[in-house]
């Protein structure tokens, strides 16, 4: 059996989290590892039924309501599909994790990084990815890459400008305070150049 590796996606709405995790799970498959897509909040049903209430544009939450939801799904994600997946010596790429709510949540709703991470320590029971791929991007193109798609934004894509700021000033902090686990790939790069970005961050876990 295998060491199992958790591997992040990280970066604000409109940084194409989605579509490196697509082909850089089918580049790993290409490469006969055995990995799972996950995303969050979601993965699982119970998750998935948090990620319908947190991103609906008509719900009224309150910040710290919000950093406890997304800590809830994360918790059931973590004991349902995480541990176990890892435990087997698979490979999980998971779209979007604890770093998001620091930025989001912490940052972003002015709860405090600190705040945030201790309700996410509790909630993940401490897992750390191996790796975490930073998608950097200028926080005015990821708006207009989010207001571009064909659905309509949610709730959080719908907020202003500062929130974006504030989320993007904080990733940067995150990836400086941990240049090992947290690697950044510049969004703004062409699909291919930024997966060749991302297989070259992992390189050392392959």
């Amino acid at each position: 059996m295998g060491e199992g590796r958790l591997i992040t996606i990280e970066g604000l709405d409109g940084a194409g989290k989605t579509t490196l995790a697509l082909s850089l799970v089918a580049a790993l498959r290409a490469r006969e590892i055995d990995v799972r897509l996950l995303r969050e909040p979601g993965g699982v049903e119970a998750s998935e039924r948090v990620r319908e209430l947190v991103k609906d544009p008509a719900m009224r939450i309150g910040a710290r309501a919000e950093a406890l939801l997304y800590a809830a799904a994360r918790a059931q994600l973590v004991e349902e599909a995480l541990a176990p997946v890892l435990a087997a010596g698979r490979w999980i790429l998971l779209d979007r994790f604890v770093d998001s709510s620091l930025a989001y949540q912490g940052a972003g709703r002015d709860l405090g990084i600190g705040a945030v991470r201790e309700i996410n320590r509790f909630a993940t029971g401490g897992l750390s990815p191996d790796r975490t791929l930073l998608l950097t991007i200028d926080p005015s193109v990821g708006r207009t890459r989010s207001r571009e798609r064909a659905e309509p934004m949610d709730r959080l894509e719908s907020e202003q400008e500062g929130f974006f700021n504030r989320i993007a000033a904080a990733y940067a902090e995150l990836a400086a305070a941990e240049p090992e686990r947290i690697r950044t790939l510049d969004a703004s790069l062409a699909p291919a150049e930024v997966l060749s970005a991302a297989l070259q961050q992992i390189e050392d876990l392959l």
